[in-house]
């Protein structure tokens, strides 16, 4: 078994496609009309191959109290690993992208979040080598 799809719900896809390959770097993969929305799809550019992140249009009624709740508490909705945290913070910042939290030690991995602008947090992780 092995993950194919993850969804990340946004409040509008054409916007949410432009920030996830002009600023995050994401490759667009799948742009397939379906009435008013779209089956639209992004991988990464180190990864063409692997997974997908469908940017799912956020008009179900469960998803704007979930997404609220969890940005008020501060909680990220997806996670993107990173080789350099700071080095992404560097770059994503110079592009306006808004951070909630700077890159921190927490032990085994460096983090960071950010606000999508799509009505998510994310998070940044670069995993720690294993001491030796």
């Amino acid at each position: 078994m092995r993950i194919h799809l993850n969804s990340i719900y946004v409040d509008d896809q054409r916007a949410a496609l432009a920030f996830y390959t002009d600023v995050l770097g994401f490759i667009r993969h799948h742009d397939i009309a379906l009435g008013e929305d779209y089956w639209l799809t992004v991988v990464s550019s180190d990864e063409p191959d692997g997974p997908e992140l469908l940017l799912e249009p956020a008009g179900h009624p469960a998803v704007k109290p979930y997404r609220d709740a969890l940005v008020e508490d501060g909680v990220p909705l997806a996670q993107f690993a990173v080789d350099d945290v700071q080095a992404e913070h560097d770059r994503l910042t110079k592009h306006g992208v808004v951070f909630t939290q700077p890159p921190t030690d927490i032990g085994q991995a460096i983090v960071a979040v950010f606000d999508d602008t799509c009505g998510n947090l994310i998070q940044l992780i670069a995993e720690k080598p294993p001491p030796s």
